[in-house]
């Protein structure tokens, strides 16, 4: 091929979805005969897929790219690409303010990367930013990990929080078929991988933009459809799924969680602020008692379930009343790991333009208060596992101690136990849980039990 001595390298910043999007991208760069460099410097491709939520990964984004700006001058025939959110927000003021990029190409747009390179190749530079609907996955992802696969099954989002770039970004809903998500998850059965995690922006909205509705009058496809439709894929052992929002969660699906046996117990719902003003001046469309009513009715089903979540402190208004209301619901509720940020106003986003913002050093503040306490409770959480015998689906190596095995609890707790990995990665084991630590637990081999 064309490319067969051609490298590639790819950087990733933000979230899962930019992580699937990135696994994508590298497996049509693969398919054109491009090989993976893990040194940017040395490849001939260098592709930046790049998150806009957070002010301080934008700007790591614009450093990382004026040092490959600075190469290309000496190296004219690199290949320099910007892709993801930053890209599908700045579009082609990207170029003006980096005049070397040869391709700019929004999140929706990844499946379309041989056909855009092709127009780069031909001499053009490219800016690719339009809505489209997706493109179905027409190549094979380069997946990072040989056991745990990412399955998109809806891109964008339909909310409008008032802080929140990613509608902006992404675009509206589009839900991939049952059959076409099937289809995917079918092939990675066969190819040996043990667990997916299905990935949507706001995953609870899957379905509501495919025709149908039942006699019931709901939506013919919901994600708790999806899930009696998808849980019994030979080969597939664990299914999760991500991202929540509390808006859409429903008992039902709580239920199918209990009754299949393959889906984890374990639920990612950000509840951002513990605050009902605060909430409602984010536009998140429920109270921290809807919230707290969900938590309870998940530990009703399933008692030992893993709750994570992602919290926002420093909005704008937000009093000190207000931010202890967010300590006092991760105290009441116990979070198995809770992501934190101080918020960061992001453009073309409401909350941006108030005049009641707060300042950073009371951002930084509270963020520190916040993170001591979600400590403590993701320790606290971890004790249940000591002395226990947890299944952990083996991964990996542990990269800080090769004598060590690396997996994760069905509740998504961090693993290590000692092990060959040659002999047992992506094995499900069972282990004897003898430390805790607040993100992580260690433990002694017991036995293999598949």
């Amino acid at each position: 091929m064309k490319n067969a001595s051609k490298k590639y390298n790819i950087v990733t910043f933000g979230c899962q979805m930019n992580k699937a999007d990135s696994e994508r991208m590298a497996g049509v760069l693969e398919n054109m005969g491009f090989e993976a460099s893990e040194d940017p410097n040395l490849a001939d491709l260098v592709l930046y897929n790049t998150c806009t939520i957070r002010d301080n990964a934008e700007q790591k984004v614009y450093s990382y790219l004026g040092r490959q700006a600075k190469r290309k001058h000496k190296q004219p025939d690199l290949t320099l690409i910007v892709a993801g959110c930053v890209a599908q927000q700045e579009g082609e003021q990207l170029l003006r303010r980096v005049p070397e990029l040869d391709l700019v190409m929004g999140p929706q747009h990844a499946n379309r990367l041989e056909d855009l390179l092709t127009q780069v190749f031909d001499g053009n530079q490219v800016v690719a930013t339009e809505p489209i609907q997706i493109v179905e996955d027409i190549t094979k992802p380069r997946r990072d990990s040989e056991i745990s696969a990412w399955v998109n099954i809806i891109y964008g989002c339909n909310e409008r929080c008032s802080y929140c770039v990613v509608p902006n970004v992404r675009g509206v809903e589009q839900s991939r078929t049952p059959e076409a998500i099937r289809a995917e998850m079918v092939e990675l059965g066969k190819q040996g991988y043990k667990e997916i995690t299905l990935l949507g922006q706001n995953i609870d909205a899957y379905g509501r933009d495919l025709p149908g509705s039942t006699p019931e009058g709901r939506h013919k496809y919901t994600l708790t459809d999806l899930l009696y439709y998808v849980h019994d894929i030979p080969g597939i052992e664990r299914i999760r799924f991500a991202t929540s929002h509390p808006r859409y969660f429903t008992e039902r699906l709580i239920k199918a969680c209990q009754e299949l046996p393959n889906v984890c117990e374990h639920f990612h719902i950000p509840f951002q602020s513990g605050d009902n003003d605060i909430l409602k001046a984010m536009k998140r469309g429920y109270t921290h008692e809807k919230y707290r009513r969900i938590i309870d009715t998940i530990r009703e089903y399933m008692p030992d379930a893993s709750i994570t979540a992602d919290a926002i402190v420093g909005f704008p208004g937000e009093t000190e009343t207000q931010f202890e209301n967010t300590l006092q619901l991760i105290e009441d509720i116990g979070f198995d790991l809770v992501n934190t940020a101080a918020y960061s106003p992001r453009p073309a986003t409401p909350a941006a333009l108030w005049e009641n913002q707060l300042s950073e050093e009371v951002k930084s503040d509270r963020l520190q208060r916040l993170n001591r306490l979600v400590f403590a409770s993701a320790e606290t959480r971890s004790e249940r596992y000591l002395g226990r015998e947890e299944e952990i689906l083996v991964e990996a190596q542990n990269t800080k101690d090769l004598n060590q095995l690396m997996g994760r609890t069905r509740g998504n707790r961090l693993t290590f136990f000692p092990g060959k990995i040659e002999e047992l990665q992506g094995k499900t084991v069972k282990v004897k849980i003898t430390a805790i630590r607040s993100f992580s637990i260690t433990g002694e081999l017991v036995e293999v039990l598949s």
